[in-house]
C-alpha cells in the first residue's frame, strides 16, 4: 500500500450511479424484523392492550416523500411535473377558530382580573393595561395560522426533503395506531418526541400534516430561533413560551404569563389540537440530556389534566433516525449559541444540494393514556434514593467494601418557572413521565446505517479493515441489534448498504483500492474521529446492558490482565456473583442519569430501574454450584460463579461491548486527572470550558478525538458535583465551583482516577 493522496484511488472504486433508493423496506437478508414501539406493560397495561393488533405489525413501511401522479386527484402530464404542488393543496387543514377571547375569559385570567391571584387587578395595573398585557404574552405565545402559508410552505418543504433525502420512511402500522388514539373523543395526542434535528420541528408537522392528522402544534424553544424565525415558525403552528413565564413565583409579570400560558395551552387542548413536544435537548447543547424546556410544556398538559380541562390525553413517545442529520456538524450552527435565523434554512438546503443525500426513518410508539400512568406511579409511591455521594464517595476513596444496592437520585435538569409552579408531587410526575417516554422514544428509534458502520470502524477496526471483512462485520452487527429487539432503518443489498455507509462517512474515512481489488478502510486520525463517535453513539441504546456488564467484568480483571491486554478470555479465571454484581452497581451508580435512561427494550423500563438484574442479560454462562449445600444456588451470590464466553463470529465481542463505553469513561479519568490544573473557583459553565480544551489538548497528543465532546466534560462536571468532588458555593454574581477539601490531595484524585479507569478497557 502506497502513501499516495487517495483522490483517484478513491473516486475509481466506487461504481458509476451508485445509490440506495430504496421506496419500500423489506427484512434484512431475510431476518426477523422486531415491532417496536409497545409501550410499558408495567405503567399502562390497559394501554397496551388497546391500538394494538397482530396485523398492525405486517403493514409494512411507507416512503412519506414520496409523491406521484397516484398521489393527486388528477392525472395528466402536466399533473406529473406539478404533483407536488397539487398534493400540498389536496391536504385537510382543520383549524380551531380564534381562541383569543376564549383564552382571555378562561379561570387563570378571570382570577388576575377579579384580583384573586397574585399580581391581579386588585393589586396593580388596571384591567384594561393588563388586557393589553395579556395580549401581548399572548402574540408572543402563538399568532393565527394561515392556511395558504402552511401549504405553500409544505410544498417547498417536500422538494427540499427531496433534495436531501433519499426517503423517509413511517410504518404503516405505527400510523394505524396514531389514527385510532386520534379518533377518540375529547383526548388529545401529545406527540413527545427526541430531538436529532432542527429539521424535527418541520419534519414532524409536515408528516402528520400530509397523512391527514390535521396541523401539529410544535412547542419550539425561543431562545434558539431569531426573532424573524419565530414570526415565521408561529403562523406556520409553532408556540413559544414568553420569556416572563420563568421569573419568579412572586413576580407579578411572571404571574400573569403563566396564566396566559396555561390558559392558552388549555384551549388548545381542549380543542384537540395535536401538539409537539421535544423532551430531549437540542444536539450539541452544553447541558442535560433532558430539556427542561420540553419539561415545563409536559407539566403544563399535566396541569390541564389535572384541572379537568380534558379528561385524558394519549401521549405518543416518538423516535426519529437520521442516516446524516442535516443540521448536526461540530461546528457549524448546532455547536453554537446564537439563534438560528432565516439564513440557516438556505445554509442547510445548499448543502443538501450538494452533500450525499441519507435515509431517515420516523417511529412513533404505541399511544398510552396519561390518566392510566399518573394513577398507576401514584401508586407505586416515590422512591426518593440516594445522592451519588451517598452511595460511591466512601468506597472511591477504599473507606467501604458494602455497597449499597438502592436507586441513585441525580437530577441534572433545572426546574424552570412553568414547572416550579407545579406541587412536588406534579413536578416528580413530570420529571418520572419524561424519562420514561424519552427512553421508550429512544427504543423505537431505528440504527442507522451510519451508526453501525461507525462504531464497527471506531471500536472494532481502528487500525483499519479490508471491505470483504467489513460487509461480513456489518451483517453479523446487524442481526445482533435484531436480536435484541431494536429495528433498523435500511434494506437491500449488503454491498450497497455498505458503500451507502462508506459514501456518508467518507470524510472521516480513508479509502485505498489495493492491487488485490480489495479495499482498505482506514478511520481519519484526527478530529473527524469525533464525527464517527457521534454516529457510532447511536449503538450503545442496543447493546448497554452488555456493555455496563462488560465493563465491570474488565475492573474485575483490572489486577489480572494489563490494560492493554492481550485478552485471551478463555483462560480468564472464574468470576463470582457477588463481585460482578458489586462492580455492576459501582459503573451503574457512577453513569450519568441521562444515559441510564436509554435501556434495551427487552429489559425493564425507567420506572423499574431500582428493580433491573442485569446479570440476567449479560453475556455470562453459569457453572455448577461450588458449594456443598444443596439448596437452590440462584438464591445465594455467594456461590454461583460464571466464565466468560466469546462468539464463534466475532471473538472480540467483549473488547467491542468495553470500547462502547469508552470514550465516555476516558473524559471522565481525564476530568480526574484535570483537578490539580484547573484554574477554581470558576462558573460551571467556565470550568467545563477548561475541561473541554483539556480533553481536546490530551486528544492532540494520543488521537482520543471520541472524548472531546462538549456533552461529555458537562457530564463529567456534574457527575463529580454529585460526587462531592466539586462544591458549589453562592456568590453575590452567581455560584462557583470550588475543589471539595477531601479531593484537594494528589491521593486521593489519584484514587478518584484509578477507580474510573478500572473499567477502561485498552
Amino acid at each position: 500500500m502506497g502513501s499516495k493522496p487517495q483522490s483517484n484511488k478513491e473516486a475509481s472504486m466506487w461504481p458509476k450511479g451508485f445509490g440506495v433508493k430504496l421506496e419500500t423496506i423489506t427484512p434484512f437478508l431475510g431476518k426477523y424484523r422486531p415491532f417496536v414501539g409497545r409501550c410499558c406493560q408495567t405503567c399502562t397495561p390497559k394501554s397496551w392492550e388497546a391500538l394494538f393488533h397482530k396485523n398492525i405489525a405486517a403493514l409494512g413501511f411507507h416512503n412519506v416523500i414520496l409523491v406521484t401522479e397516484e398521489s393527486t386527484r388528477y392525472r395528466g402530464w402536466l399533473v406529473r411535473r406539478l404533483c407536488y404542488f397539487l398534493c400540498a393543496m389536496d391536504w385537510k387543514i382543520t383549524l380551531s377558530p380564534d381562541s383569543c377571547e376564549k383564552v382571555l375569559g378562561s379561570k387563570w385570567i378571570q382570577e388576575i382580573f377579579s384580583g384573586r391571584a397574585p399580581g391581579g387587578a386588585g393589586e396593580g395595573p388596571k384591567p384594561s393595561s393588563l388586557r393589553r398585557d395579556m395580549q401581548h404574552m399572548l402574540g408572543q405565545i402563538q399568532a393565527s395560522v394561515y392556511p395558504f402559508l402552511l401549504r405553500i410552505f409544505n410544498w417547498a418543504l417536500l422538494k427540499f426533503l427531496n433534495c436531501i433525502f433519499l426517503n423517509v420512511q413511517l410504518h404503516q402500522g405505527q400510523l394505524a395506531m396514531v389514527r385510532q388514539a386520534a379518533q377518540a373523543k375529547d383526548t388529545p395526542l401529545i406527540f413527545l418526541s427526541a430531538h436529532k434535528s432542527c429539521l424535527d420541528g418541520l419534519l414532524l408537522p409536515f408528516l402528520l400534516l400530509s397523512q391527514g392528522l390535521g396541523v401539529l402544534r410544535v412547542a419550539w424553544e425561543p431562545q434558539s430561533y431569531s426573532p424573524a424565525l419565530r414570526a415565521l415558525l408561529r403562523h406556520l403552528g409553532g408556540l413559544f413560551m414568553p420569556p416572563e413565564a420563568n421569573l419568579f413565583l412572586d413576580n407579578p409579570k411572571g404571574i400573569l404569563s403563566r396564566a396566559v400560558l396555561s390558559a392558552a395551552v388549555e384551549q388548545l387542548l381542549a380543542n384537540k389540537q395535536p401538539l409537539l413536544i421535544f423532551l430531549e435537548d437540542r444536539p450539541g447543547a452544553m447541558g442535560p440530556r433532558l430539556s427542561s424546556h420540553g419539561q415545563a410544556w409536559l407539566g403544563l398538559v399535566l396541569q390541564a389534566f389535572r384541572e379537568g380541562a380534558i379528561p385524558d390525553a394519549a401521549l405518543v413517545p416518538v423516535g426519529i433516525g437520521y442516516d446524516l442529520a442535516p443540521d448536526v456538524q461540530h461546528t457549524g450552527p448546532w455547536a453554537s449559541s446564537s439563534p438560528l435565523g432565516l439564513w440557516w434554512g438556505a445554509l442547510a438546503m445548499f448543502r443538501g444540494l450538494r452533500g450525499h443525500r441519507g435515509c431517515a426513518r420516523i417511529d412513533f410508539a404505541q399511544p398510552f393514556s396519561l390518566q392510566e400512568y399518573s394513577i398507576n406511579t401514584w401508586n407505586r409511591g416515590r422512591n426518593r434514593g440516594q445522592s451519588l455521594e451517598q452511595l460511591l464517595l466512601q468506597t472511591v476513596l477504599g473507606h467501604w467494601s458494602v455497597l449499597p444496592d438502592c436507586e441513585k437520585q441525580q437530577e441534572w435538569t433545572p426546574i424552570s418557572g412553568p414547572l416550579m409552579a407545579l406541587d412536588e408531587e406534579d413536578q416528580f410526575l413530570v420529571s418520572r413521565l419524561s424519562r420514561h417516554v424519552l427512553s421508550a422514544s429512544i427504543a423505537c428509534s431505528a440504527v442507522m446505517t451510519t451508526a453501525i458502520m461507525a462504531a464497527l470502524l471506531l471500536h472494532r477496526h481502528r487500525e483499519g479493515v479490508f471491505l470483504s471483512r467489513l460487509l461480513e462485520n456489518f451483517s453479523w452487527l446487524t442481526e445482533e441489534t435484531l436480536l435484541r429487539g431494536f429495528d433498523v432503518g435500511f434494506s437491500g443489498q449488503l454491498q450497497d448498504l455498505v458503500m451507502h455507509g462508506l459514501c456518508l462517512l467518507h470524510g472521516s474515512l480513508s479509502l485505498w483500492l489495493l492491487p488485490q481489488g480489495d479495499v482498505l478502510v482506514l478511520p481519519r486520525a484526527g478530529p473527524t474521529l469525533a464525527q464517527l463517535a457521534y454516529h457510532g453513539a447511536a449503538l450503545l441504546p442496543v447493546f448497554l446492558c452488555e456493555a455496563v456488564g462488560a465493563c465491570a467484568v474488565r475492573a474485575l480483571l483490572a489486577g489480572r490482565v494489563p490494560p492493554e491486554g492481550p485478552w485471551e478470555l478463555q483462560g480468564v479465571e472464574l468470576l463470582s456473583q457477588r463481585e460482578l454484581h458489586r462492580q455492576t452497581l459501582l459503573l451503574l451508580h457512577l453513569l450519568p442519569q441521562d444515559l441510564l435512561l436509554l435501556q434495551a427494550p427487552g429489559t425493564r423500563l425507567t420506572c423499574d430501574t431500582g428493580s433491573w438484574r442485569f446479570g440476567e442479560k449479560m453475556l455470562w454462562r453459569s457453572m455448577e454450584d461450588f458449594s456443598d449445600s444443596d439448596s437452590d444456588y440462584e438464591d445465594s451470590t455467594d456461590s454461583r460463579c460464571f466464565k466468560l464466553s466469546q462468539q464463534l463470529r466475532c471473538p472480540d465481542f467483549f473488547l467491542f461491548l468495553c470500547r462502547l463505553l469508552s470514550p465516555l469513561l476516558t473524559a471522565f479519568a481525564r476530568a480526574a486527572a484535570f483537578l490539580h490544573q484547573g484554574k477554581l473557583p470558576d462558573t460551571e459553565a467556565g470550568y467545563t470550558q477548561q475541561l473541554h480544551q483539556f480533553l481536546l489538548k490530551k486528544a492532540q497528543e494520543d488521537g482520543s478525538f471520541e472524548s472531546t465532546d462538549l456533552s461529555q466534560a458537562h457530564s463529567a462536571v456534574m457527575t463529580f458535583k454529585d460526587l462531592g468532588v466539586l462544591k458549589e458555593q453562592p456568590g453575590s454574581t452567581g455560584s462557583t465551583l470550588h475543589l471539595s477539601p477531601t479531593f484537594a490531595t494528589q491521593e486521593n484524585q489519584e484514587k478518584l482516577e484509578n477507580f474510573i479507569r478500572q473499567f477502561i478497557c485498552g
